[in-house]
């Protein structure tokens, strides 16, 4: 039964009343709550206006309150809270450093290492910057140290510091060439010209941006040394630190820094440092016979200093007797000879019911990093709930922050959690919580995959949405940051035979994946995709996922043959569907394919069936794509004032009032500009210079604005040729200089094109040409 208190009186107000109502004095309640008798009158009294769930659970129970009074006090508590929520999608690097840990002790001779590792590089010292490898048993600060060491304001790494997590001990630890997309992405490499490079060319950039950096790169939970061995720099200023619990024996070359547990004065120190140099040294046996339970291991220490923390009433050598109880009650969790889960379970043993379901929950994530909405699926919670009880474990040292508005989980703290929820929930449980989360992770990839596909866009409005899908930036940016989660869910859904689910999720994702080229897992999308299609007995399914595995072969891998045998088996089950759609786009990726690989005639002819078939189907928007194609075939075979008119077509296309509703803004967009851009090289060969000029100031800026840096730089400098032969000197020298500020994003030869067509430019003459590539 609740108390009947209502929910809008005061905090302080509706403590006292409740501490009232259960005739406890406040030196009774800070007895049996743990939470010190001033903090509870500071609390009354309205001194303190932010109490933490945690104190609201420790007072909870202290007050042995029933479910409707806890949320009560809970909701007064959080009312009286101001501030509100940051938006969802914030642009957040995903290589930016986690929150250090702001009472980091000891450990001072391996930062010293580290510190003299970091000047090495800055100086270029060297034939090679060094490298370190830090290992260590689990949960003994390996991350940390890492993180403190690109913290140190002193650092002489004025480039900053970047975090990326190798994955080590999934199922699937990140591969060396996905580490390398990510690295060149988050160092302002386009996802276009990445889409471009091969491996061998992805890996030859990072090595050439990464020669002039001055910063340090943790590689986090390294798995192998075949995960990290190319990411090691060959020249440059940049110091990269690897963890991993592993040794990596095999890698030369590298200073290897070894963690222990701490020593008795480290954790007294930690201890020192948490709960408060006052308390710990006043119990000095106490506070030693905390570290000995928990192992000196840093992580499980911390478990348990921030649980005392907030317990300012106990002793430590209560609290040492209740880890000694619960490592006697309790499963042991091993770390190595390491027993730690006494210290998770007393933190565990003073949660909430609901939070603790909570952190049980978490450990279905498949991801370690989350936001708080896949949280309250998980626990079927409303959003601000969720939140909450997030908050409560993060305060309760159970759940670290990844990064803006985003958590994760220890390794060993998943272990337990997992543990305990085989213990506690039972099988049908997480069923169907696995499922929930499966079903809105996929509900969610669909409307956000969408937004970017002609037929659909905006999706419906529906307040009860956990996040924001208000334009295309948004679903975009969910789908990057949400992508190990929706594609477990998906590779989960392939699993369990939801064969129709898995077609419909890599269908919504079409359009999008040409704005995320590099994730490095379009392959499997597709080709899980085409296998659902074949187990439904679906031709034309099957046909239309078979033609996007052909895009992915080629756009994400480089894999050309098998990029053609996919669209000619596309070809194949399309006709048999009688489907003229994919029949029409089997033909135009057939003659991308061509056209890549130099063949010009084949290109041509499989062009023309396809714009003959998208006629025919009266789909305009594959029209409009494959005629971009065919001018840059047309150039190739000396075919100009046909490519020129295929362009004039293109924009009657574009402005006739029949197709107005049936292009999507961003598809004329992009086809304008495609279109144009091609159909300029054209009036470049042709010594049209007016016509060269006019068609590139139209589209200046625009690659730009894509991160499409090669474009932005060949229109900026074939517009300088132009121009400079129409005797426009002035703005002839402003388009060569942008060009040459996009130095480290474009290919070598336009820099060098640039800079001659510059010097050339103030001696008087014109630059010497050679062909316009594209």
């Amino acid at each position: 039964m609740g108390t009947g208190v209502g929910i809008t009186a005061p905090f302080g107000r509706l403590l006292r009343e409740l501490r009232h109502s259960r005739r406890l004095t406040i030196e009774e309640l800070a007895e049996a709550s743990g939470i010190s008798g001033r903090a509870i009158g500071d609390m009354e009294r309205g001194r303190s206006r932010r109490p933490h769930r945690g104190t609201i659970t420790a007072l909870a129970q202290g007050l042995e309150l029933d479910e409707s009074a806890h949320a009560d006090l809970l909701a007064a508590a959080r009312a009286a809270r101001p501030g509100a929520r940051p938006a969802e999608g914030v642009r957040v690097s995903p290589l930016t450093l986690p929150r250090g840990v702001r009472d980091f002790v000891g450990r001072q001779p391996e930062l010293t290492v580290l510190r003299a590792l970091a000047r090495e590089a800055a100086e270029g010292r060297g034939v090679a910057p060094p490298a370190a490898v830090v290992t260590g048993p689990p949960g003994s600060g390996k991350t940390s140290l890492a993180v403190r060491l690109a913290e140190e304001p002193e650092s002489p790494c004025p480039d900053g510091a970047f975090l990326l997590d190798m994955r080590g001990l999934d199922d699937r630890p990140l591969p060396a060439e996905q580490a390398v997309a990510g690295l060149l992405g988050a160092w302002g490499v386009a996802d276009a010209e990445l889409a471009r490079l091969t491996a061998e060319e992805r890996l030859a950039r990072y090595h050439e941006i990464a020669a002039g950096l001055r910063a340090v790169l943790v590689l986090d939970n390294a798995g192998g040394e075949a995960q990290v061995r190319p990411l090691l720099p060959r020249a440059g200023r940049l110091l990269v630190v690897v963890t991993s619990r592993r040794t990596l024996a095999g890698l030369e070359g590298v200073r290897r820094v070894e963690l222990g547990v701490l020593s008795r004065e480290e954790s007294a120190a930690l201890l020192r440092a948490v709960v408060g140099a006052g308390r710990v040294d006043a119990e000095p046996g106490a506070a030693e016979a905390v570290g000995e339970l928990c192992g000196h291991l840093p992580l499980a220490l911390r478990v348990a200093a921030n649980w005392a923390a907030t317990r300012t009433h106990w002793s430590l050598e209560r609290l040492a007797g209740r880890l000694a109880d619960e490592d006697r009650r309790l499963d042991a969790l091993s770390a190595g000879d390491l027993r730690v889960n006494s210290a998770f379970a007393l933190s565990c043993s003073r949660l909430a019911p609901e939070a603790a379901r909570m952190f049980r929950l978490l450990s279905l994530l498949p991801g370690r990093d989350f936001s708080a909405a896949p949280a309250a699926v998980l626990a079927d919670i409303p959003l601000p709930d969720a939140e909450d009880l997030l908050e409560e474990l993060l305060e309760a040292g159970l759940l670290m922050t990844s990064r803006q508005d985003r958590y994760r989980l220890h390794d060993l703290l998943r272990l337990y959690a997992a543990a305990r929820h085989r213990s506690q929930d039972g099988r049908e449980r997480s069923v169907a919580a696995r499922s929930r989360l499966r079903h809105w992770l996929l509900d969610t990839a669909v409307l956000a995959g969408r937004w970017h596909e002609p037929d659909y866009g905006m999706p419906p409005a529906d307040p009860g949405r956990l996040v924001e899908l208000d334009d295309r930036e948004q679903a975009a940016r969910w789908i990057r940051a949400e992508g190990d989660l929706w594609l477990a869910a998906f590779r989960e859904a392939a699993a369990l035979g939801e064969h129709t689910r898995v077609a419909e999720v890599a269908e919504a994702m079409h359009w999008f994946s040409d704005h995320w080229v590099s994730w490095g897992h379009w392959v499997e999308v597709y080709e899980r995709a085409a296998a659902a299609g074949a187990a439904l007995g679906h031709a034309a399914l099957e046909a239309a996922h078979r033609n996007y595995l052909a895009w992915a072969y080629w756009a994400c891998a480089r894999r050309h043959d098998e990029a053609v045998a996919s669209a000619t088996d596309a070809l194949r089950l399309a006709g048999a569907a009688g489907d003229v759609p994919q029949q029409a786009w089997a033909h135009a990726y057939l003659g991308w394919l061509r056209d890549a690989v130099g063949e010009l005639p084949p290109a041509a002819g499989h062009y023309h069936q396809a714009m003959e078939l998208f006629t025919e189907a009266d789909d305009v928007n594959g029209y409009l794509q494959v005629s971009c194609g065919m001018i840059r075939v047309l150039r190739g075979a000396g075919r100009g004032e046909a490519a020129v008119e295929t362009c004039r077509g293109i924009m009657d296309a574009l402005a006739d009032p029949r197709h107005r509703d049936r292009i999507p803004a961003n598809v004329r967009e992009f086809t304008v500009l495609t279109a144009v851009y091609a159909v300029s090289f054209v009036h470049l060969d042709e010594g049209r210079w007016q016509e060269a000029a006019g068609a590139l100031r139209s589209i200046r800026g625009q690659f730009d604005a894509r991160g499409w840096h090669k474009q932005a730089g060949k229109v900026h400098l074939h517009l300088a040729h132009a121009l400079a032969r129409l005797g426009e000197r002035a703005e002839a020298a402003s388009a060569y200089r942008a060009a040459l500020a996009l130095e480290g994003r474009v290919p070598a030869d336009v820099l060098d094109e640039a800079r001659a067509g510059l010097a050339a430019l103030t001696a008087g003459r014109p630059a010497p040409l050679t062909r316009f590539a594209q």
